[in-house]
């Protein structure tokens, strides 16, 4: 892994448009559980499975089931910004890392200092009547009991994309762009089996393709270096000054 960690430096030293493609598997070492791997959200047991609860079938004709889940399962208010989220908002300040698309909608990377996040599923923080669009703030949404609704009557809605729904098109457009201009693409934390956004991989055409995760992607094959591993600690080695060295 060492080798691979110093290619990794040299990569991104010799770089000047690196766009990181990240997942769920960033967060998890902010307490924040992924949704496939043993332990995740998918494997946790519920009356319906969390990937029926969290389309937007289910929560129109369930609301209240829906947020009991939501309020249980997916807010985590103390988790905050690890090592990856941090080294990232750090390489962004070098002027190296042009944009973060991320698939996580739990807002870490702007609480770590990332300005250019482009959030493909988007974010729990924000929410917003499904009638006159007011906005709605996550504390509200825990705050109130059962299904939230806004001071005109409306239902509010976590502005987050649910199965069935379709991303928005502008953050597409923006992912697809940077990804194609990128010099170096760092993917990491995800498995790349949810699209469309894991085909938005297929856009980079370079030859510094870096994968970052614990376990085996369909992209490995393709990739110029692939670490399992932690994010976290391979990014801040990327940034430490020098060689990782053999101990």
């Amino acid at each position: 892994m060492i080798d691979k960690i110093n290619e990794l430096k040299n990569y991104f030293q010799k770089s000047s448009y690196v766009v990181f493609f990240g997942g769920a598997g960033v967060s998890t070492e902010s307490g924040i559980p992924d949704f496939r791997s043993t332990g995740g959200l998918f494997n946790a047991r519920y009356k319906y499975p969390p990937e029926v609860i969290l389309s937007y079938s289910f929560f129109k004709a369930q609301t209240s089931e829906f947020y009991r889940f939501y309020r249980d399962r997916m807010v985590y208010l103390d988790a905050k910004p690890n090592t990856a989220h941090t080294a990232l908002a750090q390489m962004e300040k070098q002027g190296k890392l042009k944009a973060v698309i991320t698939q996580n909608i739990d807002g870490l990377h702007h609480a770590a200092g990332s300005k250019n996040v482009i959030e493909l599923h988007g974010c729990m923080l924000r929410n917003f009547c499904m009638s006159c669009n007011k906005f709605y703030s996550l504390e509200f949404i825990l705050q109130t009991e059962d299904i939230p609704l806004c001071s005109c009557g409306g239902i509010i809605k976590p502005d987050v994309v649910l199965y069935e729904e379709g991303l928005d098109e502008t953050a597409i457009m923006k992912a697809v762009n940077h990804i194609a201009d990128a010099d170096m693409l760092i993917i990491g934390g995800t498995s790349l089996s949810v699209y469309p956004a894991a085909g938005m991989v297929n856009y980079y055409m370079g030859d510094k393709l870096v994968i970052i995760n614990k376990s085996k992607t369909h992209v490995d094959r393709r990739a110029d270096v692939t670490i399992h591993g932690s994010i976290g600690e391979v990014l801040t080695a990327v940034l430490a000054e020098g060689d990782v060295a053999y101990e």
